[in-house]
């Protein structure tokens, strides 16, 4: 019989946060996590994206954390400096496991920052100096606002490292370390990533106290790909694939779709020329300011934009359900990469579909990729916009094209036929014309 949260040892004030938000049954990589965590014992979770960590190490921290609304404020004696740490890699989680931990502390007055470069300092500094019980950052602003003397961490007794892995790849690791040498009172650290590198290994057994090792995967998914999404793989030629792009974007069931780019100048190209094709489409990556990322994320939650277009940096963060299609315009670098990003679909126990697009220069990559994941899909089919089997295989209606087509407004189409323009002669307009037609009549 599955347990509830309701079965957990938890404060009153969380059990009730929790039901107020629908969350019910924890999931398996959040039963397994709980029980260790909450007992204060170090955790080292192996689960992929959106399996639900957020709250197997939210809830522990939240749990822990003396708040304004206790009882127990009154005898803390640093009152307002951090007591936990969570260390993310991008802006983008930054923000999601900011958000998913504010929606359980409101009802005791805990205090959440969320700290990120292309930022602002001082609300920041504003924030910290006002007091907060939980700050969530990445590492380079984190040691930034530490080295300024602004973020104060001889208080924080527990650390969390998210997405490990993708730390690593970004080359942040120097950063965390010195952050963990930065927290002398951590009583508890808790590490999570889908894969488990030697360095991450490393890190673990240099910083961590007798860590338990969790994973959780299912026996039919051991090549880490979930089983639930529907894998196309077609071989595209570099002039025809916003054709074919196009035209899998009006395929029916289509919902909300992620793009993925390798490189920040074809991904924003890619969006502008969706746009300009009459698609809502929208980028992030790179290049763009963090209020134009923010905002281009906010659209395609709220329904304003249904396409976005990303490269693999800029998409570590993106947690959102009800993702139907997930389309890799250009052959992910290797096979983390392809089960990241095909992972933003088919997420809460949904069905999706994702496209990978291999040119005939990555034929190669795609092989290793396929060998690595035992996926069984063999060479990619060569395939055009016009392909029959293209239109059968992802249900696109016949006739579709590479472009949505508006109609033009109705009052602007009388407005430029103007029949009192047409009444008056030509020749009553100015002297010129009444000069010239004498010239001519003479």
């Amino acid at each position: 019989m599955s347990i509830t949260f309701a079965d957990l040892p938890l404060r009153p004030e969380t059990q009730a946060a929790l039901a107020e938000h629908g969350f019910i049954s924890p999931f398996p990589i959040q039963e397994m996590v709980l029980p260790i965590a909450l007992g204060d014992g170090d955790v080292i979770g192996q689960a992929k994206t959106g399996t639900g960590k957020t709250l197997a190490f939210g809830i522990p921290l939240i749990e822990r954390v003396i708040a304004p609304l206790d009882s127990e404020w009154a005898d803390l004696a640093a009152k307002g400096l951090p007591q936990v740490l969570v260390v993310v890699p991008t802006r983008e989680l930054c923000v999601q496991v900011t958000k998913d931990i504010d929606e359980l502390t409101g009802n005791r007055g805990i205090r959440t920052l969320a700290v990120y470069g292309g930022r602002a300092f001082e609300p920041q500094i504003e924030a910290l100096n006002s007091g907060v019980e939980i700050v969530v950052g990445t590492p380079g602003r984190l040691l930034d606002l530490y080295r300024q003397g602004q973020l104060k961490l001889k208080e924080v007794s527990r650390v969390v490292l998210d997405e490990a892995d993708e730390m690593l790849d970004l080359g942040f690791l120097p950063d965390v370390e010195k952050i963990f040498t930065s927290t002398p009172n951590r009583a508890q650290t808790m590490l999570f990533s889908a894969t488990m590198p030697g360095d991450i290994i490393a890190l673990a057994r240099r910083f961590m106290n007798q860590p338990i090792h969790i994973r959780t995967q299912d026996n039919e998914d051991e090549g880490a790909v979930v089983s639930r999404i529907k894998q196309h793989v077609i071989r595209a030629h570099a002039l025809d694939k916003i054709e074919m792009l196009a035209r899998i974007l009006q395929a029916d069931g289509r919902g909300p779709t992620i793009v993925f780019c390798r490189t920040k100048r074809t991904c924003q190209k890619t969006s502008d020329d969706l746009e300009e094709r009459g698609f809502r489409a929208a980028s992030i990556h790179g290049d763009l300011g963090q209020g134009a990322r923010e905002k281009a994320l906010n659209d395609f939650k709220a329904g304003k934009s249904d396409v976005l277009v990303a490269t693999d940096v800029a998409a570590r963060g993106i947690d959102i359900d009800g993702i139907t299609h997930v389309i890799n315009y250009q052959c992910p670098e290797d096979e983390k990469t392809y089960v990241h990003r095909i992972g933003r679909t088919a997420r809460a126990g949904a069905d999706g579909i994702s496209v990978t697009f291999v040119d005939w220069d990555d034929l190669a990559r795609w092989k290793m990729i396929d060998t690595a994941l035992v996926l069984g899909l063999g060479e990619p089919e060569e395939t055009y916009s016009s392909s029959e089997h293209l239109y059968q295989m992802l249900n696109i209606p016949a006739g579709s094209n590479g472009r949505i087509t508006k109609a033009k407004p109705a009052a602007r189409a009388e407005k430029i036929v103007a029949p009192e323009r047409t009444a008056k002669p030509a020749v009553e307009k100015t002297p010129r014309n009444r000069t010239r037609t004498k010239k001519f009549t003479s």
